[in-house]
């Protein structure tokens, strides 16, 4: 799983490379040309954006005792990409002084405060978007944590219900040994009274003989 990550790491270095290159060339188009060049970029980022989603699903493979350090790295190309989106919304609407004194001319001055306008509320959109991923990044190692609680509990419901049915066998053997031992041992009490009324038969058997003999003499 690290390597998919370690190659993904190596498509984002140069796709973002490729961006920021592209992103500084904007503001010193206008027209057709300058609106081709955004679209390409804004694709780009579109495709940037799912390598990131592919560094996330394999971050939460990779075990948890490996996980900080990929977890980190992978902010940091987060914080990256936020950079380049804030530099390619100020570039779309950004002009080298030469683009802008051609289309504007005396009007320059309201263009500014129209861009540092649209600066405003861009910057406010990018504080509640980064509200929201953060509130989603909470919401999902929350899930993870949940997941990894849950696994454990159902591993330990499992040695427990393991060790009751030991229990159980071990009662089971232990009732079964007592009765064997109980039966023995009514056994050996039968065999030593049978012992004993035999012996007193043959006892008796001699004294009577003895008895009937001396008699006869």
């Amino acid at each position: 799983m690290s390597s998919d990550f370690e190659a993904y790491e190596q498509d984002f270095g140069t796709a973002t490379a490729e961006v920021t290159n592209k992103i500084g060339r904007i503001p010193k188009l206008s027209g057709e040309e300058k609106t081709q060049l955004v679209l390409n970029v804004d694709k780009q980022l579109e495709e940037v954006r799912e390598l990131l989603e592919q560094m996330d699903l394999e971050v939460r493979e990779i075990p948890i005792q490996s996980r900080a350090m990929y977890n980190s790295r992978l902010k940091s190309y987060k914080q990256e990409m936020e950079k380049l989106e804030k530099d390619f919304k100020r570039s779309r609407i950004a002009y080298s002084d030469e683009v802008r004194n051609e289309l504007l001319g005396d009007d320059a001055s309201s263009s500014e405060n129209q861009r540092a306008h649209l600066l405003d509320n861009t910057e406010k959109l990018e504080r509640s978007s980064r509200r929201l991923e953060a509130g989603y990044q909470i919401a999902v190692e929350t899930e993870q944590v949940g997941q990894e609680v849950l696994a454990n509990l159902h591993t330990d419901r499992e040695k427990i219900q393991r060790a009751r049915e030991r229990l159980r066998e071990t009662d089971a053997n232990l009732g079964k040994s007592s009765r064997i031992l109980t039966g023995m041992l009514r056994r050996i009490i039968q065999n030593r009274v049978l012992v004993f009324i035999l012996g007193a038969i043959i006892l008796l058997t001699i004294i009577l003989a003895i008895y009937f003999n001396l008699r006869g003499h």
